[in-house]
């Protein structure tokens, strides 16, 4: 049995991305399909991706906000501590390396 991939935001947002773009594929190929109560649905579906659309663009920009405060963060603990990052990164190298060479 195929082992799952892991969940991440970008997992996650890239799920969301191809069910909107499969709900906009099965509105357009049910275009053609007539009845009230057809429309009440396509309609109901329209709503909802656009709405799960708008959701996932402001997630989007909010994570992208995030890691750019992030990486200003980041960057002013390296300009103002640059002995202590070398030591962190040297330190997480170790670690890596070791890790990497048991297998």
């Amino acid at each position: 049995m195929a082992k799952p991939k892991p969940v991440t935001t970008d997992t996650l947002i890239d799920d969301l991305h191809a069910v909107i773009r499969d709900a906009e594929s099965l509105l357009k190929a049910t275009a053609a399909q007539t009845g009230e109560k057809v429309q009440e649905v396509r309609e109901r579906a329209e709503e909802s991706v656009r709405q799960a659309k708008e959701r996932l663009a402001g997630v989007e920009d909010e994570a992208l906000q995030r890691a750019k405060a992030l990486a200003v963060d980041a960057e002013e603990y390296v300009r103002g501590n640059p002995w202590q990052a070398v030591g962190i990164a040297a330190g997480i190298g170790l670690v890596l390396g070791l890790l990497m060479s048991r297998r």
